[in-house]
């Protein structure tokens, strides 16, 4: 029987120890606020990019499938949340005629009138939270890292 041992990595210095922490307790912090702040709005932040990225799509209508990709979340969580947004009025589902197995998710008018009341106390919100805090060479910084970031964990 062979026996696994975990792999090996250098320790973070103390100074990438500390921008690590950073980064997890100001995103946590920062996701709390936005979230917060749709409250008002009946919403909380993965509703509200569900509903922008259906806004922005052709005829306002995503397959599942792919409606979980683009919102970073699992497949069954998705389908809770849209289920939630459905007996509310603001998402409907309909089979896709191509393909029986495929579901699409298409934005309401409902869905689309709440986006449109919601999406100017996001992004003043976001403004306030998170582009206003750093000055411009930061938050470039912040732009260049996680594109970084997202290049390297991408699938």
């Amino acid at each position: 029987m062979t026996v696994r041992t975990a792999p090996t990595a250098p320790w973070l210095t103390a100074e990438q120890q500390q921008v690590w922490r950073a980064y997890l307790v100001g995103s946590a912090r920062l996701i709390g606020r936005l979230d917060a702040d749709l409250r008002c709005f009946g919403l909380d932040l993965p509703e509200y990019e569900i509903l922008v990225t259906l806004s922005e799509a052709p005829d306002r209508r995503v397959r599942m499938s792919e409606l979980a990709d683009a919102v970073h979340q699992s497949r069954s969580r998705l389908t809770h949340t849209v289920t939630r947004m459905e007996a509310a009025g603001l998402v409907g589902r309909a089979s896709c005629p191509a393909d029986r197995r495929g579901v699409w998710a298409h934005l309401t008018d409902t869905g689309f009138d709440l986006l449109q009341r919601a999406a100017p106390a996001h992004v003043e919100s976001v403004r306030r939270h998170f582009v206003e805090v750093m000055s411009e060479d930061d938050y470039a910084a912040v732009g260049r890292g996680f594109a970084a970031v997202s290049q390297a964990t991408s699938d």
